[in-house]
């Protein structure tokens, strides 16, 4: 829009990066910057952060003056009240038929399933609609118009099934999800907590379940030790 000149910069006071470590993780560090270098040098650049990764730090570096670092207390993520499971999946392919039959022994409330990428979700929204399963999908390249419309439709109770990205994952709370699943395991240790936290808050209990590969079961054992907590192979005999 800048290059176009369909918006114009010079007047621009305030830079505000929601989410930078999300933005920087998923490759947009050359766009920020190209941005950044259309701006008046005078223009002040507020960093929202989740963490401090060493990108993040490097920005700050690069794009302010005497910066001031204000810290907040941590969200009310918690791993407390959630059980947590893992399913082996010998191959990718058979995810699909394992999530099917869960969908017959368990009572879902609402749900969230997590994919780590766009096609992902738009693949597997398809195949749960192809099976007869009446699912939501929504991820971070769909219009804001849309997504709203998505997430209207959960909160309301129309939709028991969201099936996204991590761009649901944080910041967006809806108190009747019990059961979060990953599809796939999250590729960042963060994500994991703004994954499933959600579905223990205000005392609430939840269940989370991941679909592990062979490749996966040691980024599970290194959840393990991140968040000081135990995830088990999930039992034949599970109630939601």
């Amino acid at each position: 829009m800048i290059r176009r000149g369909a918006l114009r910069a010079k007047g621009l006071k305030l830079l505000i990066i929601d989410e930078a470590d999300e933005m920087l993780g998923r490759g947009f560090q050359e766009q920020i910057y190209d941005v950044y270098r259309y701006l008046p040098p005078e223009v002040q650049v507020v960093l929202v952060s989740a963490t401090m990764p060493r990108d993040v730090l490097e920005m700050t570096s690069k794009f302010m003056t005497d910066p001031v670092r204000v810290l907040v207390k941590r969200d009310e993520l918690t791993l407390e009240g959630i059980r947590q499971f893992f399913v082996a999946v010998e191959r990718e392919e058979w995810k699909f038929d394992t999530l099917c039959d869960l969908y017959d022994t368990l009572t879902i409330t609402q749900a969230v399933i997590f994919c780590n990428s766009r096609k992902k979700v738009d693949w597997l929204s398809a195949k749960m609609r192809e099976a007869h399963f009446t699912v939501s999908a929504m991820h971070g390249e769909m219009a804001q118009k849309e997504r709203d419309q998505v997430m209207s439709e959960f909160r309301s109770g129309d939709s028991r099934v969201l099936i996204s990205t991590d761009v649901w994952a944080r910041g967006i709370d809806v108190q009747q999800v019990n059961l979060v699943i990953n599809y796939d395991v999250p590729s960042s240790r963060e994500n994991y907590i703004h994954r499933i936290g959600r579905s223990g808050r205000f005392g609430r209990k939840g269940l989370a379940i991941n679909f592990a590969t062979d490749a996966d079961l040691k980024s599970l054992r290194e959840l393990e030790a991140y968040y000081s907590t135990v995830i088990a192979e999930m039992p034949a005999a599970l109630q939601c």
